[in-house]
């Protein structure tokens, strides 16, 4: 039990890629230097394909281990990291800090990107397994759409890929530590937009109005009941609202509103039953009120569902490199991830590693710690010479 030697040696390279990185964060598809970035590298470290604009920005680095493998035809696994940052304004004052005003990398893909980047070179040098290693560079997590369009691309036909795995830094686990379990690990996502309708007019004659903000406010209080009421109490689940838009004058009341949210569920079963009282919700209050309500939801991220063999695999990595005890079984979470989209298209499995005690995951004041890189770097290179093994 122990982080790879080599690791430690390589260390000084990957936490100057990942602070580089951090220091020009891109958003979404728009991951330009990012992605050139790490096509450099791969090259650099001899990959033996390196595949550019797959899903528009991402990269795929292919390597092929020196070991022969017997009596069966070679294994092809996945290793997916983030590449995409926030829309949000840092507030750490480090000296690799954003250089880009109201970007940054909030969610510690940066991280996640180097430490990809560490284990690809170390894989390139050694060789030390039988089989196949696809390292999967992914834009647009953040939006929910960046694996989809790499699948679209035929991610996992053109290179084979057979299970998949991905890896997710966690604050608040200790640095050093793993924490994974089979079956749901995180949530399916879907977006609520709503846009309501009413009546404007002038404040001292309410009665002739119908009020968009108050019409808005009863929907909110309405749809928040929907989980403490509908949904049975062990069943994880959430609703909330992001974003109220409404009015432009004290001496108005406004004749549209406009809500912007989420729900959060772990089963089919559960989603299909929060979709149906949201939507009978909405048209109740539009019927009470009298205000027209348009209501669409849109799906976005499905279930994260960790496959028991992957799963296995992923375990017995991640104690090879951190022990028994530092590798712990973590209950599901009602955050979204858009690998549960590969890991629909192939078996798979999803790891949390820890980030210690940091701010949180999309805060101004995050930050990805370097004292992680050595696990997760060891991590990757563990699942593929244990995985891929002769």
């Amino acid at each position: 039990m122990a982080i790879v030697k080599r690791v430690a040696d390589l260390l000084p390279d990957i936490v100057s890629w990942r602070h580089g990185i951090h220091a020009y964060p891109e958003f979404g598809f728009a991951v330009h230097r990012t992605s050139a970035f790490v096509a450099e590298r791969l090259r650099e470290f001899g990959c033996d394909q390196v595949v550019t604009g797959v899903g528009r920005t991402g990269v795929v680095g292919v390597v092929t281990g020196k070991r022969a493998a017997r009596n069966r035809k070679p294994k092809v696994i996945g290793l997916r990291s983030d590449l995409d940052a926030l829309p949000i304004e840092e507030a750490t004052e480090l000296p690799y800090a954003s250089k880009v005003n109201g970007f940054m990398h909030a969610c510690g893909h940066d991280g996640h990107a180097a430490m990809l980047l560490g284990a690809a070179r170390y894989l390139a040098e050694t060789r030390n397994f039988a089989g196949t290693a696809v390292l999967i560079f992914e834009p647009a997590e953040e939006l929910g759409t960046g694996a989809q369009a790499m699948l679209e691309d035929g991610l996992m036909e053109r290179f084979g890929i057979e299970h998949v795995y991905g890896m997710h830094n966690l604050p608040g686990l200790p640095i050093g530590a793993f924490s994974i379990r089979q079956g749901p690990v995180m949530a399916a996502t879907d977006s609520i937009e709503v846009k309501i309708e009413g009546r404007g007019g002038h404040p001292g004659m309410p009665h002739q109005c119908i009020d968009a903000i108050l019409v808005a406010a009863q929907l909110i209080m309405a749809l928040q009941q929907v989980v403490a009421q509908n949904v049975n109490p062990l069943e994880p689940a959430a609703i909330s609202f992001h974003q109220l838009q409404s009015g432009g004058s004290q001496r108005v009341i406004p004749e549209v509103a406009e809500l912007r949210g989420s729900m959060r569920t772990l089963t089919p079963e559960v989603r299909q039953l929060v979709k149906k009282r949201v939507s009978e919700i909405v048209a109740g209050i539009a019927l009470v009120t009298g205000a027209k309500i348009d209501l669409k939801i849109e799906s976005s991220d499905a279930v994260v569902f960790n496959h028991a063999m992957q799963t296995e695999l992923a375990i017995r990595a991640a104690k090879d490199v951190a022990g028994e005890d530092n590798v712990l079984e973590t209950p599901p979470v009602l955050g979204g991830e858009d690998f549960s989209y590969l890991a629909e298209a192939r078996p798979g499995a999803f790891i949390w590693c820890g980030n210690g005690d940091s701010a949180g995951l999309h805060h101004a004041a995050y930050d990805f710690s370097d004292e992680a890189i050595p696990y997760g770097t060891s991590f990757w290179i563990k699942l593929v010479e244990n995985t891929l093994a002769a």
